[in-house]
């Protein structure tokens, strides 16, 4: 799981530069939106930055000084909307909670007098990400930015996905053919096959006792198709003696 809201730094260029994107991972830069204030926490909004949307993370980075930059990873993101509400945020902005190690406890994150330096990031579960420029003040305007910036979210979540979680106990009954292959050479200890190769039941996670009981199964299933194929040649043989003249019945 990810870490949640953190600092970030790795700039490239002049001036304000662009943040360093983790390319050979397959990293792309999908939105740059100038002219956006970051919320974080109940804080007051840092002075405009540029916003930075790529494919794996969120990343605004302040303009007039190098040194100040957030990210979040689309994985530490547990919801995103669009606020209109001005009793909720006087701007129309990108709402986004983020997950932390600290869920479940009491999270302090901080009053608007309280330096940034001394804001716990790994603790924020709440930031808004506020369009804003000084040449353009028409709130419809930055509406539709926003609508256009909840797409990119939305699009970008969906790259993201949740991780499964396996099961610890589950057991996995299906085989491909490189597990019985590997089987045959040693290479695959996690699995253990019978000796029978027509009946190739496995067990996973050290339970014998369940496999045996289903080769068990299998075996009285043979025995008793075996006893009714018998049964059957008896009765054959029986009407064939009985038969008048040789004859079959």
């Amino acid at each position: 799981m990810a870490v949640g809201l953190r600092q970030f730094t790795q700039r490239t260029g002049d001036g304000a530069g662009e943040p360093i994107l983790d390319t050979e991972n397959g990293e792309e830069l999908i939105r740059v939106q100038p002219s956006v204030s970051i919320v974080v926490g109940t804080r007051a909004p840092e002075s405009p930055g540029t916003l930075y949307i790529t494919s794996k993370q969120v990343v605004w980075l302040s303009d007039v000084d190098r040194a100040k930059g957030y990210a979040v990873d689309f994985l530490s993101l547990s919801l995103h909307a669009v606020s209109r509400d001005p009793e909720a945020y006087p701007s129309p902005c990108i709402y986004t909670q983020i997950e932390t190690e600290d869920d479940d406890e009491d999270v302090d994150e901080g009053s608007d007098n309280e330096s940034v330096e001394a804001l716990d990031l790994s603790k924020v579960t709440e930031m808004r990400l506020v369009p804003s420029d000084a040449s353009q003040y028409h709130r419809l305007h930055w509406c539709v930015v926003v609508d256009n910036l909840f797409e990119i979210f939305c699009e970008c979540a969906e790259l993201n996905p949740e991780p499964i979680e396996e099961e610890e106990e589950g057991h996995n009954w299906v085989f491909s053919a490189d597990q019985l292959e590997n089987e045959g050479t040693g290479e695959d200890p996690g699995w253990h096959f019978f000796q029978d190769p027509t009946n190739p039941i496995g067990h996973s996670n050290g339970d014998n006792d369940l496999a045996n009981n289903v080769l068990r199964l299998q075996i009285n299933d043979q025995r008793f198709e075996d006893a009714e194929e018998m049964e059957q040649e008896n009765e054959s043989d029986h009407h064939f003696k009985n038969a008048p003249n040789g004859e079959v019945a």
